[in-house]
């Protein structure tokens, strides 16, 4: 074995431990990485990389960073799906070897740190596991304590981490049924962790308790496994912090509508196109939270609308309180301006990385809740919040009494617990003061003395305290000088006396950072122990947060309160598009109705020309609808909706290259996940189907999708479906909940002009060409296109001819290749709908359907199908 420094034996063993991270080896003031560590470090972090001897011949790649800039490193490689392991000096610099190990390891999933982390967003780390067509997830946030598990099934599993964002998920190392996980940064862990038994023993220990069945996950194994394989990764990778996990939440996804990935796109819920900001989103119309938390929460909102008209009854309760009082409203706003981030810094304290300034932030919050309580007493709605308001006197005089009004932001600095708390540290204070005003006055005796008006006395850490004096006054140095140290120009000394003092300052400087630190350390245990309380309160003002928002973005924007039903009908007066409606400048939007009822208007066919306004009018029917599930007021003269269970959309033209999934075939996965997901009391949206291949496939799938919605009795859903191809009226004839409307365009001097008004009927006309030169194309290229189009409309041209037409018209080659859906209903039909079915008994009926199905053939056969 070849032969290492002690250092070096020490990296090599606490690397051993951690293979799969970089690991941050604390030297003195830097955080230091060795061998490909380090050469991936400098290559991430653009640093140089250089070497040093750590044996004989032994020279070791080296890359370090400033232990005081770790966070910004820290951001860009966490930010590259890095783990790092933090590995700190556990004993003070002496003789031997510094004692060293790893505190945690920052993974995606675990930062604490303030400056790395979005305020109004969380930070989920997840677990996922799956079997026989079942998921199970668990997921934390380590900075909010929150902790949540749920059995779903596997169908449903993307939407959920889809709402989730997890910055990382946790799986069994080795089972390939994740692969398909591409959300955040997936984690391999030992598959023994997941293993039920193991899990269970994790979660019982770790709440101390005897049974599983005050959780709610006692009966569903794999949210069980999930949330115990968890704990297990934040026990070895976050010393200290999995202890701030005080509860454990099971929750079922049918208590909420389901939003799957390409619907919150669709819908722009939380951002706009591809963009990295919520700018241009619902979420940023909405959103007029003065504090994290409660942006945090309308955030969760947003991406999980409830079902429980009850429960939304409540919420648009206390909406209405403070949209009708503008005066109550505006002042709890204001105070709530005051309020720093209660959730995450009372999970600093607890896991023991508050600072000083941090604490003191926590206090002047928590000082503020019964000025808002007091507010809250003049609403009405303010009852049950109020009582969730515990001022937290015990916190905040203890915190009060112990550090100062305004200490610095590191502990080390001093000055931090407040005179007068503690006589052991005023005494030592003192005495510290003292021997700096003693040296202050050595200082001017010394000169006095000896006549070297350049003399001082000062300090160095290596050194200690020194009286200096400049080579040229050297013959006048009193005989009881000590030499200490030689400078260039200078000669430095002590006398026995500043010894003296030397040794009590120094003394009293270390026992007073010590016993500061102590007592510092001791008012955050005790504050952290009051931390569920401090959380109940955080959770009360973030609720109150959003409430007041959704207020306030009602008055500013002319809102509505919806009226809310368990009936499947939805019926909108003037309602407008919220994101648009901002965007214009609340001026020149132009309102329309919607009504969609299963029983009558299930289903209304949208036609007119591209950029009309029909991808907005779809939209903003959904999204009033789902602002109305989160307990907000819509945007509209008045609303009744009816509750949905999900919405479902397929707007846009988009591919999936990575798949290796064409435009089309991006659009038929998505159609297809609607129709066989959708219930009755679902919502869709359909914008151009079938537009990405050729006419006649894409008009026969599009009407086939209407059709299967319409009939299927599984389905029956409201849905709104936006088409170019206006042929599609003709299905109002024969399927009678089908409603045809369209956006109304006025026709002006050869071109056009969109009203943006959806009005009862079908559009005749694409406007196809007219958007393509309001667009800028060349006029040759405008004009070409009008010949062509009127030689493809002209009476001579093969063409396919609908409802009431003569099907052998259509040329031959067109009909052997096209299926005749939109042509004469066949003879076999209209004896089915002759048939009085419950008269038929089982015998007579099946003799029937041989009997139609002979016919049927005859009639194909006649056709030449």
């Amino acid at each position: 074995m070849e032969k290492v420094t002690p250092l070096r034996q020490q990296y090599i063993g606490i690397k051993r431990k951690y293979p799969e991270t970089i690991v941050f080896f604390r030297l003195g003031d830097f955080y230091e990485t060795f061998d490909d560590d380090a050469k991936l470090v400098a290559s991430e972090l653009e640093i140089v990389l250089t070497a040093r001897e750590m044996g004989k011949g032994k020279r070791v790649p080296m890359a370090g960073i400033p232990h005081h800039a770790v966070d910004n490193y820290l951001a860009r490689l966490i930010g590259k799906g890095h783990k790092v392991a933090i590995c700190e000096q556990l004993t003070p610099p002496g003789k031997g070897l510094v004692e060293r190990d790893v505190v945690r390891v920052v993974t995606p999933g675990t930062v604490v740190e303030p400056n790395l982390l979005d305020g109004k967003a969380n930070n989920y780390l997840a677990s996922v596991v799956m079997g026989d067509g079942w998921a199970g997830i668990a997921y934390v946030d380590i900075t909010t304590s929150e902790f949540f598990t749920t059995q779903l099934q596997c169908q449903y599993l993307s939407s959920e981490l889809e709402r989730l964002h997890p910055s990382e998920i946790i799986v069994p190392r080795n089972v390939d049924s994740v692969n398909s996980i591409h959300i955040a940064t997936l984690t391999s862990v030992d598959a023994g962790c997941f293993d039920l038994d193991e899990a269970t023993r994790v979660i019982l220990e770790h709440f101390g308790a005897t049974t599983l069945e005050g959780y709610g996950c006692a009966h569903l194994p794999l949210a069980t496994r999930a949330a115990g394989a968890i704990l297990s990764y934040l026990a070895e990778t976050q010393k200290g912090v999995v202890g701030q996990l005080n509860r454990l939440t099971t929750y079922s996804t049918d208590d909420f509508m389901v939003l799957d990935a390409q619907t919150r796109r669709n819908l722009e819920l939380f951002q706009r196109g591809r963009q990295e900001t919520s700018a241009g989103s619902l979420l940023s119309v909405l959103d007029m939270t003065k504090t994290s938390m409660g942006g945090r929460l309308l955030k969760n909102w947003l991406g999980l609308p409830l079902l429980n008209v009850e429960e939304l009854s409540r919420r648009q309760d206390v909406v209405e309180g403070f949209y009708g009082d503008g005066i109550t409203r505006g002042n709890v706003v204001a105070l709530l301006g005051q309020v720093a981030d209660l959730e995450r810094l009372i999970n600093r304290v607890r896991g023991s990385r508050v600072t000083p300034k941090e604490l003191k932030a926590l206090c002047r919050s928590l000082e503020v809740v019964p000025r808002i309580s007091d507010v809250l007493e003049s609403v009405a709605c303010g009852t049950v919040l109020r009582s969730k308001l515990d001022p937290c006197d015990d916190v905040v005089g203890l915190i009060l009494q112990a550090i100062s009004d305004d200490p610095p932001a590191a502990l080390e600095n001093g000055g931090v617990v407040r005179e007068g708390f503690s006589p052991e540290l005023d005494q030592l204070r003192s005495a510290s003061k003292n021997a700096k005003k003693y040296l202050a006055e050595l200082e001017q005796r010394e000169r006095a003395r000896s006549g070297i008006k350049s003399l001082k006395v000062g300090y160095n850490r290596v050194f200690g305290y020194y009286i200096e004096v400049s080579k040229a006054n050297m013959a006048q140095v009193p005989p009881d000088y000590v030499r200490k140290q030689t400078l260039t120009g200078a000669e430095r000394f002590f006398t026995p006396e500043l010894k003296e003092q030397e040794s009590m300052i120094l003394n009293a400087q270390e026992r007073s950072v010590e016993l500061e630190s102590a007592i510092f350390r001791q008012v955050c245990q005790q504050v952290g122990a009051m931390a569920e309380r401090i959380l109940v309160v955080a959770g009360a003002l973030a609720q109150l947060d959003v409430f007041c928002s959704l207020a306030e973005a009602a008055v500013r924007h002319n809102y509505t309160r919806p009226n809310l039903t368990t009936q499947e009908t939805l019926s909108i007066s003037g309602g407008r598009h919220p994101v648009v409606e901002v965007s214009l400048g609340g001026k020149g939007f132009v309102p329309n109705d919607t009504y969609l009822s299963n029983d009558d208007a299930q289903i209304i066919v949208l036609t007119g020309p591209n950029m009309a306004g029909k991808s907005t009018y779809l939209r903003q029917v959904a999204i009033i609808t789902l602002m109305a599930q989160i307990g907000s007021f819509v945007s509209a003269d008045s609303a009744t909706i009816g509750v949905v269970d999900r919405i479902f959309t397929r707007i846009g033209a988009q591919e999936d290259l990575a798949a290796g999934q064409s435009t089309f075939m991006v659009e038929m996965v998505e159609t297809a996940n609607i129709l066989n997901n959708a219930t009755s009391r679902s919502l869709i949206i359909l914008d151009e189907i079938g537009r990405g291949t050729s006419t006649y496939d894409g008009l026969s799938i599009a009407h086939a999708v209407v059709e299967y919605i319409h009939n299927h009795p599984r389905l029956g859903a409201k849905t709104l479906f936006a088409t170019h191809y206006h042929e599609l009226v003709e299905l109002a004839d024969y399927l009678p909940r089908v409603r045809n409307f369209n956006v109304a365009v006025a026709e002006e001097k050869g071109g056009v002009v969109f009203l943006r008004k959806i009005i009862p009927g079908g559009a005749d006309r694409s406007y196809g060409i007219h958007v393509g030169q309001l667009a800028g194309l060349p006029k040759p290229v405008v004009q070409r296109a009008q010949e062509v189009l009127f030689n493809l409309e002209d009476s001579n041209h093969p063409r396919v001819k609908w409802v009431g037409e003569d099907q052998r018209s259509i040329g031959s080659e067109a009909l052997r290749s096209q299926l005749p859906l939109f042509g004469q209903r066949p003879k076999v039909l209209d004896e089915l709908l002759r048939l009085d079915v419950d008269s038929l008994t089982p015998l007579e009926a099946i003799n029937k359907l041989y009997e139609l199905q002979r016919g049927a053939d005859e009639e194909s056969n006649t056709l030449g199908l």
